[in-house]
Formats: C-alpha cells, sequence, structure tokens
C-alpha cells in the first residue's frame, strides 16, 4: 500500500472505507512504539527503500521508534535471514549468503 508520502510500503496499512480514517505501521514490533507511531514517520523510513533493494524472501525485518537527540522520532530496522540463521548487517544488500554474486561481478 502507499504511504501518505508516495512510496510503497507492504508494512503501512490504511483504512479508509465508508470514513474510516485508520493507519498503522505492521512492522513494528513493540508496543511502546506502536503508541509513538504516526505517519510523519513514514517519510524518513528507510524500509521503502530497502524493500525496491532487496526483495529476498528470506529476510524479515522489524522496526523500533527511536528519539534522536530527544525529539526527532525516527525508524530504526533490523533485518535477520531465515535461511542463513543471522543477523543481516546491511538489510539493502542482504546477508550475502542467498543471493551470491555471479562469478562475471568477482575479480579473478
Amino acid at each position: 500500500m502507499r504511504t501518505p508520502y508516495g512510496q510503497e510500503c507492504r508494512f503501512f496499512f490504511g483504512d479508509y472505507f465508508r470514513g474510516r480514517n485508520f493507519e498503522e505501521c505492521r512492522l513494528i514490533t513493540d508496543s511502546n512504539s506502536k503508541l509513538n507511531w504516526s505517519t510523519k514517520i513514514c517519510k524518513s523510513c528507510p524500509v521503502p527503500d530497502i524493500l525496491l533493494a532487496n526483495a529476498c524472501q528470506h529476510m524479515q525485518l522489524s522496526g523500533v521508534i527511536k528519539k534522536d537527540f530527544g525529539f526527532i522520532k525516527r525508524m530504526n530496522v533490523s533485518a535477520y535471514c531465515e535461511k542463513s540463521k543471522t543477523k543481516v548487517k546491511e538489510p539493502h544488500i542482504g546477508c550475502g549468503q542467498c543471493h551470491p554474486l555471479p562469478d562475471i561481478f568477482l575479480e579473478g
């Protein structure tokens, strides 16, 4: 579904049927973060870019809202690969084991 800022995100949900105005982020796992979430966080959220860059079906994302400098709310995203059973350091790229680079890109 599209976020209010025009990015496609599978974790954003909005229900506008018959005048309802219910919006939520289904990526958030922490109950305290669910209370602090607002659509303004979608503007700087890295998840839509991660989903565009890496479509690995084995990577599981989880998000927590943190405050930077005491007042700016941001989404902190962590990723876990179910196939390699490791934490993914860079979610944009992936774990490196699920989708290895072809030999043509590797120096010989």
